[in-house]
């Protein structure tokens, strides 16, 4: 599915990784770790399609993934350390906007995550870790082939890493792969792990 060349990237003048290679096939997850400043985020950011390569290519199938940007982006989900919720919308609607992008049921999003009681809240007045609920929830709308997450599981608490860890299971039993940056153990049974460290 997903394969990395001797993937490098720059960032002003500092290496941030360079040699990277890997695969992950349909059902796969890899945990990237190390150190902050290792390049965990930037190597997703990267895989999708958001940072030019310094070096290397990202293959998908056995084809250039970047040669058609937009096919590329409908073939994954990046969830970035930060939610991207609009606070004025209310929980509901932040999922509606997603939702007119990729389809996908709204109402059952929001159970998979235990969000269906404050779905006419304002964004603004949730939590820290009801926020991180409400941007894991696209996760559950409409299928795709690969997640691309960073720190994912920050601000949950136990009751919702395991809701997670079920979203997480569908996703790969289903046949999609995911590239997790953390800190911590995540939900994810048999994952490989690629460690990073801070380029010299």
């Amino acid at each position: 599915m997903l394969e990395a060349k001797d993937m490098a990237v720059v960032r002003g003048e500092r290496v941030v990784f360079a040699g990277l290679s890997f695969r992950v096939a349909p059902g796969e997850a890899l945990l990237l770790t190390g150190p902050n400043g290792a390049g965990k985020s930037t190597l997703l950011r990267a895989l999708a399609g958001l940072v030019p390569l310094a070096e290397g290519e990202m293959l998908w199938a056995g084809e250039d993934a970047l040669a058609e940007p937009a096919e590329h982006a409908a073939r994954l989900r990046y969830l970035a350390h930060a939610e991207a919720l609009k606070p004025s919308l209310t929980v509901a609607e932040n999922l509606r906007f997603w939702a007119s992008r990729w389809g996908g049921d709204i109402g059952a999003a929001l159970e998979a995550v235990a969000l269906a009681p404050l779905a006419e809240l304002p964004a603004r007045m949730l939590s820290a870790g009801q926020k991180r609920r409400l941007a894991l929830a696209r996760l559950a709308l409409a299928p795709c082939a690969l997640w691309l997450l960073d720190e994912p599981s920050v601000g949950l608490d136990t009751a919702s890493v395991a809701r997670f860890g079920d979203l997480l299971a569908r996703h790969r039993a289903a046949g999609g792969a995911v590239l997790a940056a953390t800190h911590v153990p995540l939900p994810l049974p048999g994952a490989r792990e690629l460690r990073l460290e801070p380029a010299a």
